[in-house]
């Protein structure tokens, strides 16, 4: 843990990453399947050896977070996603639903260092730690890492603005974590009241979006930070690095993205649902859609780490529409795209005013007859049991923001 990387994983070649990510995943698989009894059941007729690829991998059904909440409550407390007993975890949280989440043994059990000493953190530095500790991971995410990289952690929480702000000139942190926005609110507190907390230089925000006008803000007001995505459930997915290009994957994962409602991978570039397979051996989350939306950037980061890079949140993957008083789903789009191989992409636009919905599907196609039309409404409505026009749009021209249903009704 020295110089510009944490550690040379993050420079492997990616043929050599690629080798040991796919490796690990049929291990993972065999591992899942004989310790989760969720895993047993799902992945009854799966052979882990064959789970050797991506095109493998893809072959596997997903389970997206909106899922946890029932089968955490038909099998409490993790769903039967654990592969040990909650009581051999380290800790267990309770995010908003509740969902409960798993914690092992590990010094770094959400491998948040990584991220941490990308943004500049260091053996020594003290750490001034505002994401919450109440319930919820994210503020032993960062705590426990920052211990692993040989900080010290000042865990200041959520609130309490002006404590904050004296602890800060007190103590003299190197840097942040939390939110933006929370620092944002520290940073202009100390310059109100004058307190001098210039020792904040850098940090590492997560939890909201980070507009380039807010990162202009902490800049000017003394603190340059850099940003990370993970979940409660999976811990760290992505993370920036200074050269401030996309956001590169974590080494403990394997992450696909998928057009919404199913688990077929787009082409890189296109947006569409974070889908992650996690490396841990506690809670081995398989294909686990994070219900967030991101794209696949080409090539490696000018920083010199090679792994993958994705856009970052770019929004989220749950388009469940009401029409005419009954749920459209992104996965119903995608049945009727499946059963016409003649379409290669296609949106629902929903418009009207209240209580006059119309349905409209644009089907990207290079074919342009009324007979498609006519058979993809007709499957359209066998689907969803709507009524809905088709139109048949050139290839390439819907828009890529990983909509697949758009809301544009007028409620005036």
């Amino acid at each position: 843990m020295s110089g510009e990387f944490y550690d040379g994983l993050e420079t492997r070649s990616m043929d050599e990453r690629e080798s040991a990510l796919m490796t690990a995943l049929s291990k993972q698989v065999a591992h899942a399947r004989a310790k989760s009894s969720y895993y047993r059941t799902l992945l009854a007729d799966t052979d882990p050896g064959a789970v050797t690829s991506r095109k493998a991998l893809a072959a596997l059904p997903v389970t997206r977070k909106g899922d946890l909440l029932e089968l955490q409550k038909k099998t409490p407390p993790l769903g039967g996603l654990n592969a040990v007993a909650p009581n051999a975890l380290g800790r267990l949280y309770m995010s908003p639903g509740p969902i409960y989440d798993a914690e092992g043994l590990e010094a770094d059990p959400w491998r948040f260092a990584r991220t941490l000493f990308a943004a500049g953190f260091r053996k020594g530095d003290i750490v001034h730690n505002c994401f919450s500790y109440h319930l919820t991971p994210a503020g032993m995410m960062v705590d426990s890492a920052a211990r692993a990289i040989g900080c010290a952690v000042f865990p200041g929480g959520v609130g309490n603005t002006e404590m904050q702000v004296q602890a800060a000139a007190d103590l003299k942190p190197s840097g942040y974590a939390g939110t933006p926005s929370f620092l944002k609110i520290i940073l202009e507190k100390a310059r109100e009241t004058g307190a001098d907390i210039s020792s904040l230089k850098k940090g590492l925000v997560g939890g909201e979006a980070l507009p380039p006008s807010l990162r202009k803000e902490l800049s000017e007001l003394g603190c340059d930070v850099l940003q990370c995505y993970g979940t409660a459930d999976l811990g760290l997915v992505a993370y920036e690095s200074p050269a401030l290009e996309g956001m590169i994957l974590d080494e403990g994962v394997i992450v696909e993205i998928v057009r919404p409602g199913t688990g077929d991978p787009v082409p890189e570039g296109e947006v569409g649902e974070i889908v992650v397979t996690t490396l841990n051996p506690n809670y081995p989350l398989i294909r686990f859609g994070t219900g967030d939306m991101s794209a696949v950037l080409a090539g490696a980061s000018p920083c010199g780490r090679t792994n993958q890079r994705i856009k970052g949140w770019m929004g989220r993957a749950d388009q469940t529409t009401k029409v005419k008083g009954m749920f459209v789903h992104p996965g119903q789009v995608a049945e009727v795209v499946k059963r016409h191989p003649e379409i290669a992409k296609a949106r629902l636009v929903v418009t009207g005013r209240t209580s006059e919905d119309v349905m409209t599907l644009h089907c990207e196609s290079a074919q342009h007859d009324d007979s498609l039309a006519k058979a993809v409404a007709a499957t359209l409505q066998a689907v969803t049991k709507l009524r809905g026009a088709v139109e048949l749009v050139a290839e390439g021209s819907l828009a890529n923001d990983g909509k697949v249903i758009e809301d544009a009704r007028s409620y005036d």
